[in-house]
């Protein structure tokens, strides 16, 4: 959180506790209903389908995702919530976005989707392959299935093939390593371009329209694994892997945008909450139930008695 926006916490305490005591919610919901939820029958039955697809040669890869409905705590607080995301994960994007007609949206993510720096450089990731990280575990020492390095290589390959699109060859390509998020290992590489050296005025515009969904949250190819989503996966995703962040700031240019991973939406008494699983021909359904659990604990911390 920058020094500015920790400067304004007390004034938005302040209005929060001057709200008068009635049954409006201190945040705004959205007017869409709340979506289906799949038990572990169903959601293994969705991976199985996932997989099927892909024998079949429709798609390479396909993301599948779920959405869990949690009780709210009694007298639970956005904002305390919100401190409380950055305290447990401050390494991720901690957001708390609250609009008319959007909801409200808390959120801890680890990957950026494309972010222009201060330093006039270009960046964006692929993170993809998941492993829960063990007591006394160290990143670096951590071993991958064949299954967690294709799903990764299939991202990392989206991304060079964008560049290729804009007939861009020079950017740097770090990785893959492994990173902790959270209780989380992800795989990560991460690509650079240095726009002091290859002058691309609309570069992170165009790359924006061209990740935009990444094969993380929706697969390959794109539109075979989002036609395979909309026919499967029963429910609504809103701003559930989409993507947020501060644009033009501190200053002009310089923005910063995220992948809406590890997040809930609040309701006036519960919050919903998504997790998914990248799947390929070596996915198992019991494993994959299994690696949403594990995500979705990131942000259901918060919502503890």
């Amino acid at each position: 959180m920058s020094p500015a926006a920790a400067a304004r916490l007390p004034e938005l305490r302040q209005r929060f506790a001057a709200l008068p005591e009635t049954e409006v919610l201190p945040w705004h919901m959205s007017r869409q209903p709340a979506p289906t939820t799949a038990s572990r029958e169903e959601y293994e039955e969705l991976v199985a389908s996932g997989v099927a697809a892909i024998e079949a040669g429709s798609v390479y890869k396909v993301v599948s995702s779920r959405a869990v409905r949690r009780p709210l705590p009694a007298g639970f607080d956005a904002l305390v919530a919100f401190e409380e995301l950055q305290e447990r994960y401050p390494n991720a994007f901690v957001s708390l976005v609250s609009a008319p007609g959007v909801g409200t949206w808390l959120g801890a993510t680890p990957e950026v989707l494309a972010e222009i720096t201060e330093d006039h450089v270009f960046r964006t990731m692929a993170l993809a392959g998941t492993q829960p990280l063990m007591p006394g575990m160290k990143p670096a020492t951590a071993r991958w299935a064949h299954k967690d390095l294709e799903e990764h290589a299939m991202v990392a390959r989206y991304i060079v093939n964008c560049f290729k699109q804009l007939r861009l060859r020079e950017y740097d390509e770090r990785g893959p390593r492994t990173v902790a998020a959270g209780q989380l290992l992800h795989l990560r590489t991460d690509f650079a371009v240095h726009l002091d050296q290859v002058p691309f005025p609309t570069l992170g515009t165009d790359m924006l329209r061209l990740l935009h969904p990444t094969p993380a949250v929706g697969g390959v190819p794109k539109q075979p694994a989002l036609d395979f989503l909309r026919r499967h996966e029963g429910y609504d995703r809103a701003y559930y892997a989409g993507f947020l962040g501060p644009v033009n700031l501190p200053e002009t240019g310089v923005s910063r945008l995220f992948v809406n991973l590890r997040c809930l939406q609040l309701h006036p008494s519960e919050a919903i909450l998504y997790a998914g699983t990248g799947l390929t021909i070596d996915s198992e359904p019991a494993r994959e139930w299994q690696e949403t659990e594990l995500k979705l604990r990131t942000v259901a911390a918060i919502l503890h008695e």
